[in-house]
């Protein structure tokens, strides 16, 4: 397969300077529905304890899956796959078996575009790595609304459109426009991460 450049056309961030958990926690992804096949950039790679170039490259959804701890595998999977064929629009929360042997807990933002008949060809998104963010126990299950379909906020729809946005001027090959972009799905990122912390105090209060 060869390789496909990453959702912007920017090279991967070096590893050095990524730190999971930290202020840029945050990286993007792109499936293709008919290869069942994700490419992702260094962070997201990195996160899933996943080669950059064999994401850089594309590898199958299910290399992704493995690395999903697994209480939470069939959950994140079966609501991807709906979501794909129905929504348009995915909202994810959920555990990642880290390369350390711990857990990290993650965001997950995307949205998916449709054929002529309706059918899925592909999805684009980011995922925030909040555990950082979060006052949760590591083994402790990730607890609703995310994973029974909460109601879209403005926030929600600014992610939906700025992913859009960045997906749209990926092939412009403008590295100005490209900056912007990502700094913007950089900011709702963070602020989705805030919004999700505060969110979980208030369902433990």
């Amino acid at each position: 397969m060869p390789k496909l450049k990453l959702l912007a056309g920017r090279r991967p961030r070096e590893k050095s300077k990524l730190v999971l958990g930290g202020p840029d926690a945050l990286g993007f992804w792109t499936w293709d529905a008919e290869r069942d096949c994700v490419w992702a950039d260094t962070f997201v790679a990195l996160l899933f304890d996943i080669d950059p170039e064999d994401a850089e490259a594309g590898v199958p959804l299910s290399v992704f899956a493995a690395q999903i701890h697994p209480p939470d595998q069939s959950r994140v999977l079966a609501s991807f796959r709906a979501e794909a064929r129905q929504d348009g629009h995915m909202a994810l929360e959920y555990r990642v078996r880290a390369s350390g042997g711990g857990l990290r807990l993650v965001l997950s933002r995307g949205r998916f575009s449709y054929d002529h008949r309706g059918r899925p060809l592909s999805g684009h998104g980011i995922i925030v790595d909040i555990s950082d963010l979060q006052s949760r126990d590591g083994d402790r299950a990730p607890a609703g609304p995310l994973s029974e379909d909460p109601p879209e906020t403005s926030l929600d729809r600014a992610a939906a459109a700025a992913i859009a946005a960045f997906q749209a001027i990926g092939p412009l090959n403008d590295p100005g426009l490209t900056a912007r972009a990502e700094a913007l799905l950089f900011e709702i990122g963070r602020r989705l991460a805030t919004q999700e912390a505060e969110d979980d105090r208030q369902r433990l209060n």
